[in-house]
């Protein structure tokens, strides 16, 4: 949804951000960094990348007035004026500090960028990104010693390939409010960055109705249908949830059941649980959607589906053959063996 080509990094700080449960403290720059132009090539592809394919996007919230969230407020100072750019880029730091009310939350460093030139549904605009690097990986730094020998020493840097969590907020509105795009990459504690650090929420569109959706279908499958009937039929349940979602333009709830279920108590299960998820999960399961074939293909790929057994043997259902385990699979009981077993039909090894 956003385009980097045109984008330019104007301004980026780095600072250290510290965990408050461990009583550390922050370590603040006064001054930008200044790039050369390899490592500024470096830098715009490592905090960008990662938003070229998202294609959901979050809205400020707040449990009384948006005006109150404390990252919203911070980059509207910076869009507005940016000359206090290194004083806010500390106020974001230290509201990041606040959020570290456990032992692993981890320290790390803090980039701040600003951006110009992004690219958001054909218009140019400006974003203010933040991005924590959390992990260093370990390199090999060679140097000449005293003898004028080469010689190598394992140092701690950076690494190029991913960065652990970050954020764009555009300085752009809709009905909802300001656009956020977020990445986690380190979802040890999905609170800490989503909810408490940004206070953000899946924008209201098709991309969050079929997140939120499968999302429930899968929780379902491995709270209920799993205890209840069995990996197996757990199994079934995605292939064909999947399955529904690539046939279908759109969803209709009660279309929905009347496909996957056959039997009227698995839809009343189906319909208590999705009441208990919306009530627990804080969020509003529309019962009528258009189907997002990106977030679809995201998902799916999620989607447990592997029978795993007590004799170091697994099966793997494939989500996108919905009828294969039914048809090509049975279940059953030795009783000579005292043990269950299954029984798989083919033609080749592949």
């Amino acid at each position: 949804m956003i385009k980097k080509t045109r984008a330019e990094i104007t301004k980026c700080i780095l600072h250290k951000v510290a965990n408050k449960y461990n009583s550390g403290q922050n370590v603040f720059s006064e001054e930008l960094i200044r790039f050369d132009a390899e490592t500024y090539d470096l830098m715009k592809n490592f905090l960008l990348k990662p938003f070229g394919n998202l294609t959901q996007s979050y809205r400020f919230s707040h449990h009384a007035d948006v005006r109150l969230n404390e990252m919203n407020n911070y980059a509207s100072e910076i869009f507005t004026n940016e000359e206090s750019f290194i004083e806010f880029s500390k106020n974001i730091v230290n509201h990041l500090y606040e959020q570290s009310n456990s032992a692993q939350i981890k320290t790390g460093d803090v980039i701040v960028v600003f951006i110009e030139g992004i690219e958001y549904k054909d218009v140019l605009t400006e974003a203010v990104g933040v991005f924590k690097i959390e992990n260093k990986v370990d390199f090999f730094q060679t140097y000449l010693d005293d003898n004028e020998s080469w010689d190598v020493v394992v140092q701690q840097g950076i690494s190029t390939k991913k960065i652990d969590k970050g954020c764009l907020i555009l300085n752009t509105t809709d009905t909802e409010g300001t656009v956020v795009f977020s990445v986690d990459n380190n979802n040890y504690d999905a609170q800490y960055w989503i909810k408490n650090f940004l206070g953000v929420k899946l924008a209201d569109d098709y991309n969050s109705h079929t997140q939120n959706y499968l999302e429930l279908c899968s929780s379902f499958s491995e709270e209920v249908i799993k205890p209840e009937f069995g990996k197996h039929e757990q199994g079934n349940f995605l292939a064909n949830t999947v399955d529904y979602f690539k046939e279908h333009e759109s969803v209709d709830y009660h279309n929905f059941k009347d496909e996957i279920f056959e039997e009227e108590k698995h839809k009343d299960l189906f319909e208590d649980y999705k009441k208990h998820y919306e009530t627990l999960n804080d969020v509003l399961i529309r019962n009528n959607f258009d189907v997002s074939g990106v977030v679809l293909k995201k998902e799916k790929s999620r989607l447990k589906t592997e029978i795993k057994l007590d004799t170091n043997i697994s099966i793997k259902l494939d989500v996108d053959a919905p009828d294969a385990a039914s048809e090509y699979l049975e279940r059953g009981y030795d009783e000579e063996k005292k043990m269950k077993y299954y029984k798989v039909y083919f033609n080749e090894e592949k």
